[in-house]
């Protein structure tokens, strides 16, 4: 059997990074600044046409993973990328951030590994082209027995298909039943409108945390009033984690309500900002720090990863926290 502190399921997505002027996006019929789901064909035109690729392994629940490894967490991954160039790039490279990637490539996957063409502007600008391949093929069988973990943290984007929801509810139901929390990210608000009814069931009856923005939560209930949403959301869950982006963060564990407020950073990459907070929150979370400093830990991984171009800081964290005076 092994045990983590943190395991996280998500999408296996490799982040392939490459310069392009305002011309080649043209050309290539590029929205610019937006990110935009792909089909096969499209995404092998526009890997293809790329110059000097650049690749990281990516999505939002990895980079979570990354950032508690940068904190010096033992964490797990639970994804699914087929037993081409891509996925095993992206399972070695989880493998030397610190991450074990739990479940092999897949020999007999019909779809290639899930990718995303990152074209970078001379401005800062990136448009994204996702093609969510075998990724998003995750389900019950992809998760290995024996597993377990202290927090187990659910990417939404997975409920798109039907194996991903079971996926999901059987990796909670076992971290739970060995002692541990499960908890989800609800990802945006149009996951939150595709699956609306599944986020509610799910949070009521299979988790113990939730982590969104002010936009997911009030979508979750559909008002506008963030202070209502959230109080909705703590009917039915025991840990309710908001963020309010230069307004900070708001925690309701148990009923009990703390609003932490943070110092506004311009953005230089917006890209990551809720992965880098979901970071912080729980290391904070897993250490057994208060909600107060959790919330404060969150938004100092926030702010140091929106201050620089991608989702994932090489600055050693815990020194920030230091500095902070967070440990």
């Amino acid at each position: 059997m092994s045990h983590y502190q943190v395991l996280g399921i998500g999408n296996a997505i490799v982040d392939v990074i490459a310069n392009a002027d305002d011309t080649f996006l043209d050309h290539m019929g590029i929205q610019k600044g937006i990110m935009q789901l792909i089909e096969r064909d499209r995404a092998e035109v526009l890997y293809a046409a790329m110059e000097n690729r650049n690749q990281k392994p990516g999505g939002s629940v990895a980079n979570t993973l990354a950032g508690l490894g940068n904190l010096g967490l033992n964490t797990a991954f639970i994804g699914r990328v087929r037993d081409d160039a891509l996925g095993r790039f992206y399972a070695d490279a989880m493998a030397q951030d610190g991450t074990d990637f739990v479940n092999p490539p897949v020999a007999d996957a019909d779809l290639p590994t899930s990718r995303s063409m990152i074209f970078v502007s001379p401005d800062g600008e990136r448009s994204m082209n996702t093609y969510l391949g075998v990724s998003a093929d995750l389900g019950p069988s992809d998760v290995p027995e024996g597993v377990t973990a202290d927090v187990v943290f659910l990417e939404g984007y997975l409920f798109d298909k039907p194996q991903g929801k079971d996926a999901f509810k059987a990796t909670a139901r076992a971290v739970q039943a060995s002692g541990g929390l499960a908890g989800i990210a609800i990802s945006d608000p149009f996951c939150v409108e595709r699956h609306r009814a599944d986020f509610l069931d799910l949070i009521k009856n299979d988790l113990s945390y939730v982590i969104g923005n002010k936009a997911e939560m009030c979508a979750l209930f559909e008002i506008e009033d963030l202070d209502a949403a959230l109080a909705k959301c703590a009917e039915i869950s025991p840990l309710v984690v908001c963020t309010r982006s230069e307004e900070g963060c708001t925690i309701i564990k148990d009923g009990a309500r703390v609003d932490v407020s943070t110092t506004p950073v311009v953005p230089v990459d917006a890209t990551g900002a809720g992965d880098a907070f979901a970071a912080g929150f729980l290391y904070g979370l897993v250490t057994g720090q208060s909600m107060e400093i959790a919330g404060k830990m969150g938004c100092t991984t926030a702010s140091e990863v929106i201050a620089q171009i991608g989702p994932r800081t090489e600055r050693a964290l815990k020194e920030l926290f230091a500095e902070k005076g967070l440990i």
